[in-house]
Parts: C-alpha cells; sequence; structure tokens
C-alpha cells in the first residue's frame, strides 16, 4: 500500500438542501487528509482506516444571510472541523466501493456508509466520488427558519477527493 495525500485545491465538496424560496447551495474545496491506496493497472484497492477533514467555516453558499445562519447552525468556533473517519472499505465491482465510518458534524458523530466511484486519472492521481443525504438533525441541528422561508433538514453532499502520491 501507498501513502497518498489529498490536494485541497482539486479536492471538493457541493451540498444542497431544499428551502421554501429556492435551493441552498455550498460549494468548496479545501478538503484534506491522506489515504492509503494500491494502483493495479487502472483499477484502485483503497484501504482503511483514513480521515478526511474540511474547515467548517469554508461552508458557504455566497449568501451573507444564509452564511451567518450556517456558521451559527455549525457553531463553526466550538466544531471548526467537519470530519469523516472511514474505518471500513467494502469493494463492490471494479471502480466502485462503499466507505463505512462516521461523520462528525457540529459536534455529533454518526455512523454511516457511502458507496463511491474510485479510479485512476491520466495524471496518476487518485479520484474518489460519492454522494450521501444527510438529515441535520441527526448531528444536533435544527432547520434554519426566517418568517416564510423554512430550510428542509434534508441535505444532499456530494464530494469529489482527488489525492497524489506522498513523497
Amino acid at each position: 500500500m501507498a501513502r497518498y495525500r489529498l490536494i485541497p485545491e482539486r479536492s471538493e465538496l457541493w451540498a444542497e438542501a431544499r428551502s421554501s424560496l429556492h435551493p441552498i447551495r455550498v460549494e468548496t474545496s479545501g478538503l484534506t487528509g491522506e489515504i492509503d491506496a494500491e494502483i493495479e493497472g487502472d483499477q484502485v484497492r483503497l484501504s482503511a482506516p483514513f480521515r478526511i477533514e474540511i474547515d467548517a467555516q469554508r461552508l458557504k453558499s455566497g449568501n451573507r444571510l444564509v452564511d451567518g445562519e450556517l456558521q451559527r447552525r455549525l457553531d463553526t468556533r466550538k466544531f471548526p472541523r467537519v470530519v469523516g473517519i472511514v474505518s471500513g472499505v467494502d469493494p463492490l465491482q471494479p471502480g466502485r466501493a462503499r466507505l463505512r465510518g462516521d461523520l462528525s458534524l457540529h459536534g455529533v458523530s454518526k455512523s454511516t456508509h457511502v458507496e463511491v466511484a474510485v479510479r485512476v486519472l491520466e495524471d496518476g492521481t487518485i479520484e474518489i466520488e460519492g454522494d450521501k443525504t444527510i438529515d441535520m438533525r441527526d448531528h444536533g441541528m435544527t432547520p434554519p427558519k426566517f418568517l416564510m422561508f423554512k430550510v428542509q433538514p434534508d441535505v444532499k453532499v456530494r464530494a469529489r477527493l482527488v489525492a497524489e502520491k506522498a513523497t
């Protein structure tokens, strides 16, 4: 197994929540972490455990009102990092795997799993991509309400991790 380090500027996270007025979208880069993996031909075999993190203050929609409320709900001063710890990897079929572990958000850690696509890119980096819908209430957060503006509790989160061989 070789160690691969996430490239923060190429590792991205998107999140979308529905509201009574319009979708709320968050898009950012800056994910960090290291992954153990083995490349055989064009296939990638991941090995657990590994940890992925992002600074919670990077999660912004571009709308100052929404961003202020998001940072308040996430309580970023008290809980500055969103952390995913992968404790198990189940190969599914070539290029696909199920990652099992815990997601820590707002100081609450919950067991979860996600199916991901895994591949080797032309430049020799590894790409892991997947999405998962989470319920913010499972992490101790109440969906925001502003007068007639109400946010639904389900948030679709998608991540694209790009990692290069550590030197």
